[in-house]
């Protein structure tokens, strides 16, 4: 039996090395909101890796995340099981969705369209099962590269008032990006909305802001993708967000895409993969590096 305390208590395999674990979490579970992280540590020498939340279960106490093993630690996280613990479950981390806070005679008024690129589907849902909780009608796109990458098609479409899918090679649905299902649904259908939210892959994110832009739609993003440390301390996730600098763990993860600065955030982000890159980011940036005054609390 395990001495750590965050216990797995549900874990589904949703694709090839992607996996969906529920997670007994009292605190986190009680205080948590759409669009919020958390920053997993499988044990006392495991790094920490920050997860966006996917759902939360109060009477439960359950807090479900959704990750890729495609790194080390992530792949090692894959191997845990039902009944397994993870030493710390840090949360909730960062600003709620903005949505949450919007006056409901607004949100009424608002055409919103959600666009999940692969793994992004995860923090997409609780935002779309939040709108569905409170009477409000979305529609949405997820987007992968094949059909087997699909992930949460069937909790989504409970959610939403249209969902369409798309492939990159025209095994399901639509064939092509969620770029082109975007031109579909506006350009060709006649469809309008005047808020996207797009959270997936950088690359995604960055072309349908330049998509959104040119189509007059406003466009938030999730800058999830870039965090490490998950305290604004590592000067991983450091962004220009407008002429401002933000960090996406602290200040984030959700700003105005069209703001954000698609070109500078990916060049960091693989220049942080080396520790010569590292150094190179903190000569150049000085004190900007790093964000100051972050105050993250751990569950007790």
């Amino acid at each position: 039996m395990s001495e750590y305390i965050y216990t797995i208590t549900k874990k589904e395999s949703l694709a090839d090395s992607i996996f969906l674990m529920d997670i007994k979490a009292p605190r986190v579970a009680r205080n948590c909101y759409p669009g919020q992280f958390v920053i997993v540590k499988m044990d006392e020498k495991g790094e920490r890796i920050p997860l966006t939340i996917c759902d939360y279960d109060r009477e439960n106490e359950t807090v479900t995340i959704v990750f890729q093993a495609i790194g080390t630690s992530t792949k090692r996280m894959a191997e845990f099981n039902e009944g397994e613990a993870f030493r710390d479950f840090t949360g909730p981390l960062g600003h709620r969705s903005e949505l949450i806070d919007m006056p409901s005679e607004e949100l009424e008024k608002r055409k919103i369209l959600f666009v999940a690129g692969g793994v992004g589907a995860a923090p997409v849902y609780p935002q779309v099962k939040w709108m569905k909780d409170h009477g409000y009608d979305v529609d949405c796109i997820i987007g992968a590269r094949n059909k087997e990458l699909i992930i949460l098609e069937d909790r989504i479409k409970q959610c939403v008032s249209n969902l369409y899918i798309t492939t990159d090679d025209g095994s399901y649905g639509m064939k092509g990006n969620v770029n082109d299902c975007i031109k579909e649904l506006v350009n060709n259908q006649g469809k309008e909305y005047d808020l996207v939210i797009a959270i997936g892959p950088m690359i995604m994110m960055k072309f349908v802001c330049i998509l959104t832009k040119e189509l007059g739609i406003k466009t938030i993003v999730s800058m999830n993708p870039i965090m490490v440390d998950g305290t604004g301390m590592c000067g991983a996730c450091r962004l220009t967000v407008g002429n401002e600098i933000k960090f996406a763990c602290v200040d984030g993860p959700e700003f105005d895409g069209h703001l954000v600065n698609f070109d500078e955030a990916m060049k960091r982000a693989q220049m942080y993969r080396s520790e010569e890159g590292k150094k190179q980011l903190k000569a150049m940036e000085g004190h900007t590096h790093h964000h100051s005054g972050c105050e993250c609390h751990e569950e007790k």
